[in-house]
């Protein structure tokens, strides 16, 4: 198996020279004082080193060890307690978290790289700190101050962490079918009764305390999801000098036994009468929980990435080394009994379609976050238009990207062949733990039509008009001279996308099922065309630093070239399917099937 590294020279690369963050940050009141080029720089190195040497090193023992169950108690695999204990003296539980609580307040673009590295390394040793870190979102902007100052501050320091309580066995994506309960008690605080299943991190022994964020319904609440409520459950209840006391009536029923992920513990979790806190208005809940679903959904997008990106580095290692057959145009090895290979022209198909893929996924994961940085620190138009697009990208953030990691490590384990399928790779252990990422936080087809029906249909297509302006205000100033081999195929999908977004909006006003049935097909033609989009700004970056003779910049530079010849084609047969429409797939009557 290979060591994980780092790419930090593509993260800088998109942080300071495609995207121009540096400059943004300082142009932002609310950023300007603690956030600069040598202080990100200084977090993304020392990020990497817990990355590579702290975490990678657990993969493949906590994939075979796993989690422990004995009645009600969780032991994580060997060397996570300590791994834990390690990221959170360093501090960085609080990296994305607000400053006035003890957080270090950084933006999304910084947070994103910490993720991908985590995931990279070790896609069960993140859920641990990303369920912590999204529950953080949803209690700094919605819990009331006394919330905050008690359960906030130990959140970011590490000491406690923090899981997602919104799933039961009959309620999953339609959470208005909850039965968990809140009864209101005289003291201001609620005993909330029910149980939840599939909870990440739900239990563990990885810190004292954990803080349950519960979705539940008083019992004289509104039907359906006007009705649900949130509420911050701690298992361990705690004193008034913020203590630990008694325990709280929370316990783990059992866990999961999981095609992967086998080190994160996935948890039925059972609150009996346990105390807990309103964290915003009453029934309005799924506000409050939305702004941790909409981290956790870019989060487990940024999975994707980061497998995939573990698949590339091991399969480009062993295509490297390994020798069988002959170039078909000659020798290229004649000191050796074969070639590498790297001659053959369907090992670096799968290579570079792996290659393309991940750096463009990486770089518009980053415009996403700077899309929700946007959102959250700037101002006025920028501000507005950061919230548009952070909105619509969200679900193409959580799908694009999990549906694409999922192949490419699946086109890594393709690559090593037969040591692909076995152990001594690590290829297997990346295919079963990134399978659940196209699953959970909302399945791909869930994602699909959030972005199709909510937002494009939802907004009679402005939201998606949003993008397509600044992609076309794009392509209108761009200088035609060393970009038109870029240009004209961007400037053909940008036309292919607008084109079908009509074509789909004009057939669901007569038959609302053309949006079902389209939706994933358009999820893909948009995020192909958006990673066009990125891929033009890299390589209009990469173009005018070529001269320096860096090999970075002369494979960014092959490297788009291959993804508009060979990958953004794709769209082509994507908007035929999605202009099938509904007829065939509802003209087979159920028991035809």
């Amino acid at each position: 198996m290979a060591d994980y590294q780092v790419p930090l020279k593509d993260m800088n690369f998109l942080l300071y020279d495609v995207f121009k963050n540096d400059t943004l940050w300082q142009n932002m009141p609310k950023l300007a004082d603690h956030v600069d080029r040598e202080t990100v720089d200084a977090i993304l190195q020392e990020c990497s080193k817990i990355a590579e040497q702290q975490v990678a090193p657990l993969s493949r023992q906590g994939d075979e060890i796993g989690v422990s169950f004995d009645n009600g108690k969780v032991t994580t695999a060997p060397g996570y307690k300590e791994a834990f204990n390690t990221y959170a003296q360093g501090g960085w539980s609080s990296l994305g978290g607000d400053v006035n609580y003890g957080g270090m307040g950084m933006p999304k673009v910084v947070t994103a790289f910490h993720e991908e590295m985590l995931c990279s390394a070790d896609i069960s040793f993140s859920l641990y700190t990303g369920l912590t870190a999204g529950a953080g979102l949803s209690l700094a902007k919605h819990g009331s101050e006394a919330l905050k100052q008690r359960y906030l501050t130990r959140m970011y320091s590490g000491e406690w962490s923090a899981s997602m309580c919104l799933t039961e066995s009959h309620a999953g994506t339609d959470l208005g079918m909850i039965r968990t309960k809140a009864v209101p008690q005289k003291d201001g605080s609620y005993k909330v009764t029910g149980s939840k299943i599939f909870i990440t991190a739900g239990e563990h022994d990885l810190t004292d305390n954990i803080i349950h964020l519960v979705l539940a319904k008083l019992p004289d609440a509104p039907e359906g999801p006007r009705g649900i409520s949130l509420f911050l459950v701690p298992k361990i209840n705690v004193n008034d000098d913020e203590t630990l006391a008694e325990a709280n009536n929370v316990s783990c029923g059992s866990i999961e036994h999981k095609m992967g992920i086998h080190a994160s513990a996935t948890c039925v979790m059972n609150f009996d009468e346990s105390q807990g806190f309103l964290i915003g208005e009453l029934n309005k809940g799924l506000v409050c929980m939305f702004t941790m679903m909409n981290f956790e959904r870019i989060g487990v997008g940024i999975q994707g990435i980061g497998a995939a990106v573990k698949s590339y580095q091991n399969a480009l290692e062993y295509a490297k080394d390994r020798i069988q057959g002959r170039s078909a145009t000659g020798i290229k090895n004649p000191d050796k009994a074969a070639d590498s290979i790297m001659v053959h022209g369907d090992v670096r198909r799968m290579l570079l379609n792996m290659k393309s893929m991940n750096e463009g996924s990486r770089a518009l994961s980053t415009y996403i976050a700077m899309q929700l940085d946007l959102a959250t620190y700037g101002e006025g138009e920028a501000q507005v238009k950061g919230e548009t697009l952070a909105a619509l990208m969200t679900p193409l953030a959580k799908a694009f990207f999990t549906d694409i990691g999922f192949e490419n490590t699946v086109t890594g384990q393709q690559v090593l062949g037969g040591h692909g399928y076995v152990r001594e790779w690590g290829q297997e252990q990346l295919v079963r733990d990134t399978r659940i990422s196209q699953i959970y936080e909302g399945t791909n087809g869930v994602q699909a039509m959030d972005l199709l029906a909510r937002k494009v249909a939802g907004s009679k297509g402005a939201m998606m008009q949003v993008f397509l302006d600044e992609v076309t205000t794009y392509i209108d100033e761009t200088p035609a001279d060393n970009m038109q081999e870029f240009i004209n195929p961007l400037k053909n999908a940008i036309s292919d996308l607008a084109e079908l977004t009509q074509d789909i909006l004009s057939r669901s006003a007569q038959n609302t099922n053309d949006l079902g049935t389209s939706a994933n097909d358009y999820l893909h033609v948009f995020g192909y065309t958006a990673m066009a989009y990125i891929w033009a700004k890299m390589v209009e970056v990469a173009l005018d630093k070529d001269q320096s003779g860096d090999d970075f910049y002369t494979s960014k530079i092959k490297t788009a070239r291959y993804y508009f010849a060979r990958m953004l084609p794709r769209t082509q047969s994507l908007i035929l399917s999605a202009k099938a429409g509904s007829e065939t797939l509802f003209d087979i009557d159920d028991e035809l099937f």
